[in-house]
């Protein structure tokens, strides 16, 4: 059995009570606030969950992870890229990258991104906590990701692209982005073989706090 969080003042467990089968299932309960949100996160916790789940929360044990400086364009990538006028945007259209993330999939019916978690994040945008990274072609949105920033760690929690490679090139972009503002990590989360094509390793839950919580006091700008 895993802990159930009290709904008004949750408190997390060590992260190292996570379970190890489903990989890194820590609790479930709590709330989606602003404050519970950002305590997980500075915990290494994140919630996911469906619509007919409780909030559960998630720490596991291998985390996928990209060192923004090891991302991996490929020949390919880097014609699409130059043969394409893309413009990069920040924080300019939040609400629609995370809409976009949480519309159903051609090979997956549902969505993890409920219409709670659409408003708990863009609360957190409000806060500038959250923040989005827009792809433009001609113009027109094409593709982004969205994410957390805390401490020197880029808290990436999804993406979507309406064109072939318009997540490819956002992930180019924000590891440009975090390069050039010291920003030693982005936290993939979990493993698939797309982000592990692009330079992502795997990091155990020891390696990837010791960087999350380190220097958390500097800004970055």
């Amino acid at each position: 059995m895993i802990p159930w969080l009290d709904e008004i003042n949750p408190v997390f467990p060590h992260t190292d009570k996570a379970l190890k089968d489903p990989d890194g299932l820590l609790c479930a309960g709590g709330n989606l606030s602003s404050s519970t949100l950002i305590s997980a996160y500075k915990q290494g916790i994140f919630p996911w969950f469906s619509d007919d789940d409780p909030i559960l929360w998630w720490s596991p044990f291998r985390r996928c992870v990209l060192k923004p400086q090891n991302i991996h364009e490929s020949k390919s990538l880097k014609r699409f890229i130059k043969k394409h006028p893309f413009e990069i945007r920040l924080n300019t259209e939040f609400l629609s990258v995370i809409e976009a993330c949480a519309a159903p999939r051609k090979v997956h019916s549902g969505t993890w991104i409920t219409q709670e978690m659409i408003e708990a994040y863009h609360s957190l945008h409000k806060q500038d906590v959250a923040q989005s990274f827009e792809l433009y072609l001609d113009n027109k949105l094409v593709g982004g990701l969205y994410g957390l920033l805390i401490n020197q760690v880029f808290c990436a929690e999804s993406m979507y692209s309406s064109i072939p490679n318009a997540s490819k090139v956002v992930l180019v972009y924000l590891s440009e982005y975090c390069a050039k503002n010291n920003i030693k990590l982005i936290d993939c989360q979990v493993e698939n073989p797309h982000l592990l094509s692009m330079g992502a390793e795997i990091m155990t839950r020891p390696q990837y706090l010791a960087i999350l919580t380190s220097d958390s006091d500097q800004q970055i700008s």
